[in-house]
């Protein structure tokens, strides 16, 4: 279970993460939205999960690459944000949410767009996740 320093914490680094993000996807490419999801702090408050998700969904490979080849030039921008909130600013790590690709995947099968696993078995083996 998360502590209220951790949620804390968590919640300082996503809002300082959003204008990061946001602020080097406005300079390099336009048209692109990255959302920062969820942030969990581990209990040693030593490392930060972060979940992005990024649209348009084509190009977010490319992009989580990006993110995370600068993962230390992201953390110092981090840490003079937060120089006088956090001591010690978390190692980051950078993970692609498909929250809501999932949830597109369900509502596609609920409108009918998309073959019905019930009837077709075979296409359920393609689905599953990575």
């Amino acid at each position: 279970m998360e502590t209220n320093r951790q949620k804390k914490i968590a919640g300082v680094l996503q809002k300082d993460l959003v204008d990061v993000l946001q602020h080097a996807a406005q300079e390099g490419m336009k048209g692109v939205i990255i959302s920062v999801t969820k942030v969990r702090v581990t209990s040693d408050l030593s490392v930060a999960k972060v979940f992005l998700s990024i649209f348009p969904t084509d190009k977010k490979d490319k992009l989580i690459e990006g993110i995370q080849s600068n993962t230390a030039l992201i953390r110092h921008e981090l840490a003079q944000r937060t120089r006088n909130q956090l001591r010690r600013m978390p190692e980051l790590t950078f993970y692609l949410d498909d929250s809501l690709d999932y949830i597109e995947d369900i509502d596609a099968s609920l409108r009918g767009d998309v073959e019905n696993p019930i009837k077709n078995p075979e296409i359920i083996s393609r689905k599953r996740k990575k």
